[in-house]
C-alpha cells in the first residue's frame, strides 16, 4: 500500500484533500492478479459526520477492502497486497527464459509445466495449521 495526501480539484463535492493509496489484488481462485490506485476522500457533512469515498479512475467505487471481487473470474476470494507485488511477478514473467536445458522425454502420466502468474502466486496462500 502506498499512501499520499493532495488536493482534488474539480471533483463535485469532493473533500479538499484525499489520501492516495494503491494495492495489488490477486484472485486465489484463478490466477489473476492486478493494481490499482485510489483517491481516498474524507469529508465531513454540516452536523459533523464523516464519510469516505474511493475514487479510481475518475469514478466513486466501492472501497477495495470491504469485498473486493476479481476482476477476471469475478471471485471473492481476493488477497490484497501492497503496491508494486503483481507488477513484478508479472516483470519476472517477461524475462527472457534461460537457455533451455538437454531436451529429456517426459515419463508416462507427466505434462510439461508452463510458467503462468498463478504458478507464481502460490507464495501469498495461507498455510493451515
Amino acid at each position: 500500500m502506498s499512501e499520499s495526501a493532495q488536493r482534488i480539484p474539480g471533483l463535485p463535492g469532493a473533500a479538499t484533500a484525499a489520501v492516495h493509496e494503491s494495492y495489488s489484488f490477486a484472485c486465489m481462485r484463478c490466477g489473476h492478479g492486478w493494481e490499482q490506485s485510489y483517491a481516498i476522500e474524507h469529508e465531513r457533512d454540516a452536523d459533523g459526520r464523516e464519510s469516505v469515498r474511493y475514487v479510481a479512475d475518475g469514478r466513486v467505487v466501492p472501497s477495495p477492502l470491504s469485498r473486493p471481487m476479481c476482476r477476471n473470474c469475478d471471485g471473492h476470494v481476493v488477497r490484497i497486497m501492497r503496491a508494486g507485488q503483481v507488477a513484478s511477478v508479472q516483470n519476472s514473467l517477461r524475462r527472457p527464459a534461460p537457455a533451455p536445458s538437454p531436451v529429456v522425454p517426459a515419463q508416462p502420466g507427466e505434462t510439461p509445466h508452463h510458467r503462468h502468474l498463478s504458478d507464481l502466486l502460490h507464495v501469498f496462500h495461507r498455510k493451515a495449521g
